[in-house]
Formats: C-alpha cells, sequence, structure tokens
C-alpha cells in the first residue's frame, strides 16, 4: 500500500500521506528503566483505515483539523503534529524549509491505543522530508522520530514488525499476510500513566517465538500463548472495554483483545469481506462506538489478498 498520494487544487501540489492505525496484535511488559521508561516486547502491524495528513506549499505556516474526531485534538504546540514539523526544520539546519499548510483528517480515536498520534507524526516527518527535499535516510528519521515519542519509530517502518526496549528496537517480519480486523472502541477514556502504574508485574517473559509464516491460522494459535500484559488493569478501570471483547467475539472473530493501553479492541478475521460484516452488526448495535473494519498491510513477502 502506498503511503502517499498527489493532487492538484487550486493550481498548488497536494500530498496526502496515510497515518495508519497501530495495532498491537500482543504486549509484554519485561522490564523498567531506572528512569521509568517501561520495557516492552510487542507484535504490532499497520492498517489500511488511519488519519491522513494534507501538506501542500503556503505562505505561512498552517495547520488545521477535520473528521470525526477534530474536536479532541490539541492546536497548540502540544500537538505532535506540529512537533514533528518543527523537530525537522530544526535538524534540517541550513536547507531551505518554507512554510507549508497541514491538515490533519482525523479519522481514529485520540489516546485510543492504536498510535494515531505518532503516526500523525511519522506522516508529517515522512511527508516535510519529501517536501522540503531532504536527503535523511531511515535512522536520521528515526532518531528524530524517537525524540517526539517511543511508537513513532515503529509508525515510520509501518510494516509488521517486533518492536522491544521502550518500542524503538525494531525487527521487520519478513513474511506477514494482510489480516482482516475489526477495530471497536467503545468511547471511554484510559489513562495511559495510570495503566502501566496498575501493573502487578513488570518481569514477565518475552514473546515466544513467531511460526516461520504467518497468515490468520498460525497468528491465531500464536496469539493464544500471548498477552496484553496491560489489558487486565485496563479492563478494571473500565469495564466497557470487556462489552467491546464480548461483542468481537458475538460477531465471530477468530480472536479478540485489547490493543495498547486501549480503550481500543481489535478482532481477528479470516477475511476482509467478514470483517465487513462483522463490523456492521456491531455498528448497528452499539452507533455510539468507534467501528471499522479494515485490512493489515503484509510485509513484502506477505500476501496481501484484498477478500
Amino acid at each position: 500500500m502506498s503511503l502517499a498520494i498527489e493532487t492538484a487544487e487550486s493550481g498548488q501540489r497536494v500530498r496526502t500521506w496515510a497515518a495508519p492505525a497501530k495495532i498491537n496484535l500482543a504486549l509484554h511488559v519485561t522490564g523498567r528503566r531506572a528512569d521509568g521508561y517501561h520495557l516492552i516486547e510487542s507484535l504490532a502491524v499497520f492498517t489500511r483505515f488511519g488519519d491522513r495528513i494534507e501538506i501542500a506549499p503556503a505562505d505561512a505556516d498552517e495547520f488545521s483539523v477535520s473528521g470525526r474526531y477534530a474536536a479532541d485534538v490539541p492546536l497548540d504546540g502540544g500537538n505532535l503534529v506540529l512537533k514533528g514539523r518543527d523537530a525537522l526544520r530544526q535538524a534540517a539546519g541550513v536547507r531551505s524549509t518554507p512554510p507549508v499548510s497541514i491538515r490533519l483528517e482525523k479519522n481514529l480515536p485520540v489516546a485510543s491505543g492504536v498510535g494515531g498520534g505518532s503516526s500523525d507524526a511519522a506522516a508529517v516527518l515522512r511527508g516535510l522530508t519529501e517536501s522540503w527535499g531532504l536527503e535523511l535516510d531511515s535512522a536520521e528519521l528515526a532518531r528524530i522520530g524517537l525524540s517526539l515519542g517511543a511508537d513513532v519509530p515503529m509508525c515510520l517502518a509501518a510494516k509488521p514488525l517486533v518492536a522491544r526496549g521502550i518500542g524503538e528496537e525494531l525487527s521487520m517480519v519478513p513474511d506477514f499476510s494482510a489480516l482482516g480486523l475489526v477495530l471497536v472502541n467503545p468511547g471511554v477514556p484510559v489513562s495511559t500513566t495510570e495503566i502501566f502504574a496498575a501493573l502487578s508485574r513488570r518481569d514477565n517473559e518475552p514473546l515466544p517465538p513467531l511460526p516461520r509464516s504467518i497468515d490468520f491460522h498460525s497468528l491465531r494459535n500464536w496469539l493464544e500463548i500471548t498477552r496484553n500484559d496491560l489489558e487486565r488493569p485496563a479492563l478494571a478501570m473500565q469495564p466497557a472495554i470487556g462489552r467491546a471483547l464480548s461483542w468481537l467475539d458475538k460477531a465471530g472473530s477468530g480472536f479478540s483483545r485489547m490493543s495498547g493501553s486501549g480503550a481500543t479492541c481489535f478482532g481477528l478475521f479470516e477475511t476482509g469481506n467478514v470483517a465487513k460484516r462483522a463490523a456492521a452488526e456491531i455498528r448497528d448495535r452499539q452507533p455510539d462506538w468507534f467501528v471499522a473494519a479494515t485490512r493489515s498491510m503484509a510485509s513484502e513477502a506477505g500476501r496481501d489478498g484484498q477478500n
């Protein structure tokens, strides 16, 4: 899947960059550093559904937000999109970084365990690197991304991967087929800080070895012997997460789990079409929830079926 498309509006060259949702299929907390950061091992994939970033030349820097969750996005310097723009401009030094107009289409719930803000920042870093003609390799971009947040480097990669350390040590998974997924968020707030503080253990065992080739069946079997160590404290704080998981199971999910620190949950389905039917069923019963059917992006060697 291409992460960028180009259009022309009023004679201006506009590039649109995808900011996919990041789904933690499994997340083991394996330790804690002296500085308080938790160590993790996580298998993550990225979906075709997500936010979108539009970048165009402008007379002065501009930033605007549209989409279902626009009202939840801060417009000040605390926004990761603006932090990404400013960090890249600083890294460019004396190189030309002319003003740009950035529009964020916010389709993902804010602070919901799917890396939306980090993925938005990654899309801005990719987009402005191209727009400004900066010659920065992936390692340099990852270093800039890490200064913005631990999830940004993996969102720059945007391929099936295992993240270790605080999330910055990345290993790509080479043979990973596309998956049918349904994402469900019951619309309850979750504090990542409180979830980590509520952990009963922080020295859990790492992920088991991955199957050599990953498809729906091998992944489902593997997920059964893994965990999301953040799910239990999140469920205790927000029982609605349990209801979201229950609805995914009722809709025929082959495997359901919370992503990240929540409250978004995912259901694994054998095909994209089955996922669409399941999403429609849940959306009909829970019209106020965020519900999206999507597919994950395959690795370069994986199969990227459409049905």
